[in-house]
């Protein structure tokens, strides 16, 4: 109930009238049964955007700590990421996205629209990384159609490390559904699995338009980081530059 208050009450019309997000292909998304929407990840708004574009529910997991905190804003914290469409997953031990996969496959199997970032984590550039295998098997082992999607300018209305950016019209498009009937009985392949991916996240970069990287977007981010610190760290160059001559000693 509060979902629905939520995104047609309370947050919704406001984020609609503000930024009038625009929506292509939501033709795709079956009006009703399960489905799997894969996006590229840009921004922790891209969880606000695309399910305000749909008329259905679309639910995604979550990490924990925000249903665990305590005290009164952890309660609000709460009540807000479990009415917004979020599930609680426990990313911390060995089983998570075992955990992860059990939550999918039960939203799906109730009927409802599963929401998942094949990247794993959002993008710090921009540009589109590849995908984890996890999509793959879960549209195997479930059946439900796979619906490419892209979010266009939720960075620019919240960057990385910022609450709030600067404003612009965000675009959501979806693609037609992908099946991989195909493939059934074969979720254990790994080659599969990833032939399965990559054809997704084919589809997610051709709807987004962005760069594709073929690299975890979690290893592109420790590369970026330790570039950064390295660079830091190195020693300037004297105002003479590398290649001077000692400065002479004036005669006394």
């Amino acid at each position: 109930m509060l979902y629905w208050f939520l995104k047609w009450v309370a947050i919704g019309p406001i984020l609609r009238v503000v930024f009038r997000p625009k929506a292509y292909g939501v033709e795709h998304v079956p009006s009703e049964g399960p489905a799997i929407l894969a996006s590229n990840h840009l921004s922790y708004a891209d969880w606000l955007f695309m399910p305000l574009t749909l008329p259905r529910r679309v639910t995604f997991v979550a990490k924990a700590e925000y249903f665990t905190s305590p005290g009164i804003k952890g309660w609000f914290q709460k009540k807000f990421f479990a009415g917004s469409g979020q599930v609680p997953i426990d990313r911390s031990g060995a089983n998570a996205a075992e955990g992860a996969m059990k939550s999918a496959m039960k939203i799906l199997a109730e009927g409802d629209l599963f929401g998942i970032y094949p990247e794993g984590t959002r993008s710090h550039d921009g540009k589109l990384y590849r995908g984890k295998t996890g999509v793959a098997r879960l549209a195997l082992e479930s059946k439900a159609p796979v619906i490419p999607c892209a979010v266009v300018g939720t960075d620019v209305v919240a960057p990385t490390g910022k609450v709030f950016g600067q404003w612009t019209r965000p675009v959501v498009r979806f693609g037609p559904p992908l099946d991989f009937s195909r493939y059934a009985g074969l979720e254990n392949d790994r080659y599969i699995l990833r032939a399965v991916t990559d054809e997704i996240m084919y589809e997610v970069m051709r709807l987004s338009e962005q760069e594709y990287v073929d690299m975890y977007a979690s290893k592109a981010k420790d590369l970026a980081r330790d570039q950064a610190k390295a660079a830091a760290a190195a020693p300037k160059d004297s105002a003479e530059g590398p290649d001077s001559p000692p400065s002479e000693k004036k005669a006394s």
